[in-house]
């Protein structure tokens, strides 16, 4: 894939891969959002130490924004979730597939195996991670903002420095593993899949080099492999979640709703301290079966998804490289 056929060296394999996991992202994000606002509300509230709490349960929040006529503050920091979403997806499906192409050339191995593809996820996601983490900081004080006053993009990371816009940056950076559990056990379940298929359509006249996964069967390996991955580290995502908050006295009017007062700490070892002190070891688990179901359904939708438009994004990049080269063959001959 070099210069000659005229791509000027683009990796088009990888920019396959990475626009299909982007559009994949970018819908489910989308279709997702006033669950994901509900889930983000509950796990940030910390109880006080009179035990009060303003959400009892994921639902609360929703009748609360019911109740206050900001139903479609549910979708408050959308535009800037979905330029984070679609930005992270792209850069971490391009770093991935990059990365994997570039240790079976530099190994000479056939196949990836698990640790290697752990490492090789692991980096996409640290590339991944320090090139969003305003856009994500940014999103999640929008969606923990009292409902009908989320600020934009600007005015949100404005109100603080840019270090601050780097909120969670550790911990982002140790969540790397989920997305590399996640994503190694899908494509290890994925391989397995495919290779019993081929062997099928070695039998028969069918094309067997390039099958894909059903739309049902990437549902359901995005949904097993995403629900593995959760449970494992959600002490961790509760804690960024917590540090990334926008500031309930700063946020809220309503002093009968707000429990308490204090700032959450912006450390990782203050937010698990907090949680230790005033809700015990439930607290780590606060929210969990809402994180679940969130995340299991996006990351199935979105890897569904990506494997439906990855023939024809792979077709229509076929097609651009194709005019490329055209074009700069007729550059030459003028």
């Amino acid at each position: 894939m070099a210069g000659d056929d005229g791509g000027a060296g683009i990796d088009w394999e990888s920019l396959a891969e990475a626009t299909s996991g982007a559009v994949g992202s970018l819908v489910s994000t989308t279709v997702l959002y006033p669950l994901d606002t509900c889930k983000t509300k509950f796990q940030a509230e910390l109880q006080s130490h009179q035990g009060a709490h303003k959400y009892r349960n994921l639902s609360d929040v929703f009748w609360e924004a019911v109740r206050k006529r900001q139903i479609l503050s549910l979708y408050q920091g959308l535009n800037t979730k979905n330029v984070q979403s679609f930005i992270s997806s792209f850069c971490y499906f391009y770093g991935y597939s990059y990365f994997k192409r570039l240790y079976l050339e530099k190994s000479g191995a056939k196949s990836i195996g698990t640790t290697a593809n752990l490492v090789v996820a692991a980096a996409a996601g640290a590339c991944t991670v320090i090139v969003t983490q305003p856009l994500d900081t940014a999103s999640s004080r929008m969606q923990t903002s009292a409902f009908g006053k989320s600020k934009g993009l600007r005015e949100t990371l404005a109100e603080g420095t840019w270090m601050e816009a780097f909120d969670g940056l550790g911990i982002s950076l140790i969540l790397t593993c989920n997305p590399s559990i996640q994503y190694t056990v899908f494509d290890q379940l994925k391989q397995r899949l495919i290779q019993r298929r081929r062997h099928k359509n070695s039998e028969s006249a069918e094309d067997s080099s390039r099958v894909a996964l059903s739309a049902l069967s990437a549902f359901v390996l995005g949904a097993i492999s995403k629900s593995v991955a959760t449970i494992l580290t959600y002490p961790l995502i509760r804690c960024k979640v917590m540090i990334q908050a926008a500031d309930p006295d700063e946020d809220d009017d309503d002093e009968s709703e707000r429990p308490s007062k204090s700032r959450t700490p912006k450390t990782m070892l203050g937010a698990l301290h907090a949680i230790w002190s005033k809700e015990g070891i439930p607290g780590f688990f606060k929210g969990l079966h809402a994180q679940i179901l969130k995340t299991v359904l996006s990351s199935a939708l979105l890897l569904m998804i990506k494997e439906k438009i990855s023939k024809f994004t792979w077709v229509s990049l076929l097609a651009l490289r194709r005019y490329l080269f055209v074009s700069q063959k007729r550059i030459k001959s003028a």
